[in-house]
């Protein structure tokens, strides 16, 4: 069974750093975990490169740096932090690496963390903090484009959760990770599934193949819904999926959208490979799994 027993929230002091740690707030208070606030400072060579700098000015500089970051992560949302059990760290390296380093060996059950939404192609490439944290970690990972705009923790109620699978080999666990949530909150859960667009010049043969893998994909949600017990609606949607999936989440209006990480696409879906459109487009945050 899926726990929560401990959130890792990196931040970079932005206000969208303040969004995802509203969402942390309330995940934390209502599961009573322990949150762990964590910023990386980049190494000074980064920064200077081949410039001559003699070794004791470097520790200098640092040792400012890593003083002014404890005071500043010291204080951030300190106020709407207080009475959650918060433990807050400041480590050196590269900011993915150390993100994805510190929640295996801490084995965090949640990295909740913003995305940036940088033009149309930001979604084919892994360039981003939050791109290789999605890639590498191996624990969920809440994330969203808009999460700077969410309401106080006390507002925010999850009424509302769309799981999209792709009917790769992590669905069920995926599904079973949704509906753990839906348990949790008492709200409503639905599936969403996008399956391969009917040509719009079909021919027959063609629409009785788009038939039979619509049948097929059926049975298989079903089935997974059976195996994992969960209490969901099924949505088979044709049409590219994260345009699909974030359709259905403004149609369902979802408070959250839970999918899958780590399948290879196959002839039922292609969330893979549209899992960061996905994330850029959702009107919510996205729990990859």
């Amino acid at each position: 069974m899926p726990s929560l027993s401990k959130i890792l929230l990196p931040v970079d002091f932005s206000e969208r750093s303040s969004g995802a740690g509203r969402y942390a707030k309330l995940l934390a208070g209502h599961f009573q975990s322990e949150i762990t606030l964590l910023h990386t400072l980049t190494p000074l060579h980064h920064e200077f490169g081949a410039l001559e700098i003699a070794g004791t000015m470097l520790v200098d500089v640092y040792r400012i740096r890593a003083d002014q970051a404890t005071k500043e992560l010291d204080a951030f949302m300190a106020e709407e932090l207080a009475g959650l059990n918060v433990r807050r760290v400041v480590l050196n390296g590269d900011p993915a690496e150390q993100i994805v380093q510190f929640a295996h060996e801490e084995r965090v059950d949640l990295i909740a963390m913003p995305t940036h939404g940088y033009g149309p192609f930001r979604r084919f490439i892994l360039g981003s903090t939050t791109a290789k944290v999605l890639h590498d970690a191996d624990c969920p990972v809440w994330t969203g484009v808009h999460l700077q705009e969410a309401r106080p923790a006390a507002s925010v109620p999850f009424r509302s959760i769309l799981c999209a699978l792709d009917l790769g080999p992590q669905s069920s666990r995926t599904l079973a990770w949704a509906d753990w949530l839906r348990k949790a909150f008492d709200a409503r859960l639905t599936v969403i599934h996008a399956t391969a667009p009917e040509p719009e010049a079909a021919d027959d043969a063609q629409r009785k193949w788009s038939n039979q893998v619509h049948r097929a994909a059926e049975a298989e949600l079903q089935l997974i819904q059976r195996d994992t017990g969960a209490e969901a609606d099924l949505l088979l949607e044709p049409g590219e999926p994260a345009r699909v999936i974030c359709s259905a989440a403004r149609q369902v209006e979802a408070d959250a959208l839970v999918i899958g990480r780590g399948s290879a696409a196959g002839v039922f879906g292609r969330l893979r490979t549209n899992a960061y459109a996905i994330i850029r487009e959702s009107p919510c945050p996205v729990v990859s799994v």
